[in-house]
């Protein structure tokens, strides 16, 4: 039993009913556009089928994800011990000041998500690293509870155990337990979810904000330009805030760093626990995959990690410097992807595949030194999954997913699923959000 065994088994249950199927399919629908899994206000595109994992899965995203904190936190060390090491990252003068100061903890990466193209056991690559704002934890488990009560699903619950992976209350959890090792903490701290409100993904804040007060906790969802650092301590209005889950990515924190002064500088002062601290974003700014393939960093690793990343992380470079590396991305537009240093839901990334060469030759030309990478193409995984048009007629097709993968604490968490038909599928556009469950037989 695979997870694509157990796809095939789905699909031939819905085929062989499709009426039934098709108006569960409706009522399920209406059941997410009535929830809060959304997305600047509107509900995030579902399907009427859950990705399906199995304990061997969840073998291999330990093994991954250990090796991955494992390199984590020895590059993290090299950063914070060698100036030397640091001029890779070309970090802006800021920045890099704010990731050498101490946290108050020793956990290098609280929470991350990393996005894979899997297929199974050693069958996989990175697409990125996410420890920087890391989100879909709630849109994830509402598609996974209404899709563990449709119909489609009990024929699947009356042969195997079937659960969803909780993503909301488990954070709370590890998040306090990170707390608790905070050198200043206190008995029970109020607790501020930030990020700025042009930004920021409210449905899913309110989540955790409610997870937190039914936890015993005071908690708000906070626009970083509103907290106010005096007498030694960080408030909201008249609330000290003790714990931030921070939400702000870290390349919006220093766009923004003018006019968070109060929040900076409480930070540098280490007043308020911030989790996760700025220096998850060592391994989350995306020129991270190029310094792993660097002879620098490999020095340090063991032998396995250094397969590791040969295996499954790809080859990328910074488009800049000579001539001949622009001209090897635009006469070979089929191998390459361009993506900026830093930025988040795939803003301006693109797939050469995707554009005709003159199309492929204007886009380079834009992203020429300003900033950007390129990285070579990887073939997306795929999987069939099944639509119902608008008169219930019902089509299987192949789509290309993402797997990202959650790890809290360093240890695994989760699933959240994307799809689409197109090369690029971590975006905010184009693609489906899919239900995540872990069948154990």
């Amino acid at each position: 039993m695979d997870g694509k065994d157990l796809t095939q088994e789905y699909i031939d249950i819905v085929k062989q009913n499709k009426n039934l199927y098709y108006e569960d399919y409706k009522r399920a629908k209406d059941k997410v556009a009535r929830s809060n899994a959304r997305y600047k206000g509107k509900p995030v595109p579902f399907l009427y089928q859950p990705m399906f994992f199995t304990n061997e899965d969840i073998e291999s995203f330990n093994r991954i994800g250990s090796i991955v904190m494992s390199i984590g936190n020895k590059v993290t060390k090299k950063y914070i011990e060698s100036p030397e090491y640091r001029k890779m990252f070309k970090y802006p003068k800021l920045l890099e000041e704010l990731l050498l100061v101490d946290p108050g903890y020793d956990i290098n990466i609280p929470i991350s998500r990393f996005d894979l193209f899997y297929s199974g056991e050693d069958r996989f690559k990175f697409i990125e690293i996410n420890t920087d704002g890391s989100s879909g934890m709630n849109e994830d488990n509402i598609f996974s509870r209404i899709i563990l009560e449709s119909e489609s699903m009990k024929p699947m619950k009356a042969k195997y155990e079937i659960d969803y992976f909780e993503l909301i209350d488990r954070w709370v959890e590890e998040s306090l337990k990170v707390y608790d090792g905070f050198n200043k903490k206190v008995d029970k701290p109020n607790i501020g979810i930030v990020d700025f409100s042009e930004t920021g993904i409210t449905a899913e804040f309110e989540a955790f904000k409610n997870a937190y007060i039914d936890k015993g906790y005071n908690a708000e969802i906070i626009d970083p330009r509103e907290l106010k650092y005096t007498k030694g301590h960080l408030y909201y209005e008249d609330m000290r805030i003790d714990l931030i889950y921070r939400r702000i990515v870290t390349v919006e924190f220093i766009e923004k760093s003018e006019e968070i002064p109060d929040l900076i500088e409480a930070y540098r002062d280490g007043a308020v626990c911030m989790i996760g601290s700025l220096r998850s974003q060592i391994m989350h700014n995306k020129i991270i995959f190029k310094i792993l393939h660097h002879q620098d960093t490999q020095e340090f690793l063991t032998e396995e990690e250094v397969l590791f990343i040969k295996n499954h992380i790809p080859y990328t470079e910074e488009f800049s410097g000579d001539n001949s590396r622009f001209e090897q991305v635009k006469q070979n537009k089929n191998k390459y992807i361009i993506k900026p240093t830093d930025s988040f839901a795939s803003q301006g990334v693109s797939a050469g595949r995707d554009f005709s060469q003159e199309q492929w030759e204007k886009i380079i030309e834009d992203c020429w030194n300003k900033d950007y990478l390129f990285q070579e193409f990887i073939e997306p995984s795929t999987r069939p999954f099944i639509q119902f048009d608008e008169k219930g007629g019902l089509s299987v097709k192949d789509f290309n997913m993402n797997i990202g993968v959650y790890m809290y604490n360093e240890g695994f968490a989760g699933i959240y699923t994307r799809i689409s038909r197109q090369n690029i599928i971590f975006g905010r556009e184009g693609y489906y959000s899919i239900p995540n469950l872990l069948v154990k037989g």
